[in-house]
Parts: C-alpha cells; structure tokens; sequence
C-alpha cells in the first residue's frame, strides 16, 4: 500500500539505482511531486544518460561509507531501491571501511536469497539512520493496476493457468528461489531461479525451437508475483518492453501478475507491443489463487 507520509516527507530522496529505465520512471514521478532526488548510481548498472539529467554521484557496490557520508550532506534521509542488478558475488565486492566494519553481517546476508540479502542489507542502511521505502511508495503509478491493461484479454482457460501459476509461486516462495514461472494447460515449463525472467523466457523459447514442448505457439502465460513473506520495499516483480519481447519469443499468450505488488517500466510502449503481438497483460487481484 501507498505511504502517503512517505511521498510527502521533507527533505530529498536518496535513489540507489541499477540499470534499467524504471529507476528514472521513479525519479521524474517524485520531481513532478515536488520533492528533490538524488541519484546513486551502481557502476557497471545504471545507465549514464539517463543518470546525467538528476543530480547524482556513482558508486561501486560495497561504498557503504561514501554513500553514507554524500547522502548527509545531501540531506537525505529516505531512501529507495531500484533497477536491475545482478547479484554479485561475495568476493566481487570492493568495500570501503564502513562496509568492512559490517562486512561479518553482510557475509551472514549472503547466506540465503534474494530476500534474504537485501532484508540484511536494509538493516545496515536502518542502524545508520536511514529511512528505506519502496519504490512503489514514492511512485505509486508504477504499481500493475487489476484487469487487462492492453486491448487483449486472457480467456477462462488461461486464468487456470493463471491461477495454477499463483498457486506454485506461493508454495515454492519460503524457499526465496525467485518470482516467475511459465504454465501451459496447468504444467510447469519454467521456474524462474537466479538467472532473472528475460533469460528464463529465452529457454522457453529455445525449448519451442528445439520441439521440446509439445504445446501450440500462443499456449502458455508467464506469471510473476512476489514471494509470501518478502520486504515489499525491496525487489518487487516487474514487467515491461523486453518482457513482452522475451514472451513473443517463448511463443506464450501473455503475461499474469499480481496486481497493486508488480511494477512496471515504459508502460505506454509495452502495452503498445502487446497488442501488436495479440499477448495479453492482466493485473491479477491480490489473493486470485485456486
């Protein structure tokens, strides 16, 4: 849900970025509300052109005491989250003094998912004095809205896969593996696990080429849709373009996720894409499982 104290706080907002066009959807929605932002983008993530028209510094990840020190200065104390990133490893980091000082918490939030990670990371950012939100707090128009968001609509026959599709998310997300999967005539093709959803369409997709699915192009949907108990500040589904480009590919008849809990980027062309393509994109009501 919305935190309206959240979007109307004093003071400006500090945005951790990784790559992708949703991080700047999220800036330009809280300047047009008045509030000033300040980028932190992730070297080797975001994307300079786009970080180029906010105030902003760059940092490697692991520069726990630069952004420490920058965001003060700034006058920062909320902070968000936001863009893709892929998870680097624990030898990867290149941490600065303050991170070393945390670096035995950082080692034990390494130890688990996704969730599990960037929970443990928030907790460092708390005990420091900052505030963190969800993305969607700030800019609550980048949440999926219920019903169909394009001109095609999904059929009784695949809201059973919808529906089957919700069903595995929620059983399998205790185990905080991942937040898609691929259902055809209630049968799982594809689990999404750390290689994110672009690459596990890319496998649906090489598995139609190869004649490994015995199914029909336009069967299928793609169902995304957090896990049970996961931070909602953090790492919610999301969904744009290169997902219905990834679709089209995997030969699928659409896209199902869990309305008001997925975000999306570049809404106008994805939509536009989608109905060219005759796939589907429906926001699911919170609690449509079987």
């Amino acid at each position: 849900m919305t935190n309206a104290a959240a979007v109307d706080a004093d003071g400006p907002l500090a945005l951790i970025c990784g790559g992708g066009v949703l991080p700047f959807a999220v800036a330009e929605s809280v300047s047009r509300r008045g509030r000033a932002v300040v980028v932190f983008a992730l070297r080797g993530h975001a994307d300079a052109d786009l970080v180029a028209r906010f105030p902003h510094h760059w940092l490697r990840v692991g520069q726990l005491g630069a952004f420490d020190r920058l965001a003060k200065a700034a006058g920062c104390r909320d902070v968000v989250f936001i863009g893709a990133l892929v998870r680097p490893t624990l030898w990867a980091l290149r941490p600065d003094f303050a991170a070393l000082m945390s670096l035995p918490r950082i080692i034990n939030a390494y130890r688990g998912g996704d969730d599990h990670l960037l929970s443990g990371v928030s907790r460092i950012f708390e005990d420091r004095g900052f505030r963190l939100l969800g993305a969607h707090e700030v800019a609550p128009e980048i949440l999926v809205p219920e019903g169909a968001l394009g001109r095609v609509k999904a059929e009784d026959k695949q809201w059973d896969d919808i529906r089957f599709g919700l069903d595995y998310l929620h059983a399998a997300g205790p185990f905080d593996v991942g937040q898609a999967v691929v259902v055809a005539d209630r049968r799982v093709l594809a689990v999404e696990a750390a290689e994110g959803t672009d690459q596990m369409l890319a496998r649906v997709a090489k598995l139609h080429a190869d004649g490994r699915i015995g199914i029909s192009a336009g069967v299928g949907v793609l169902v995304k849709g957090p896990k049970p108990s996961q931070d909602r500040r953090f790492d919610l589904p999301s969904i744009g373009p290169n997902t219905v480009a990834g679709v089209m590919r995997a030969k699928l008849a659409g896209i199902a996720v869990v309305a008001g809990e997925t975000v999306m980027a570049d809404v106008e062309r994805m939509v536009s894409e989608a109905d060219r393509a005759g796939i589907f994109i429906v926001g699911a009501p919170p609690g449509s499982r079987k």
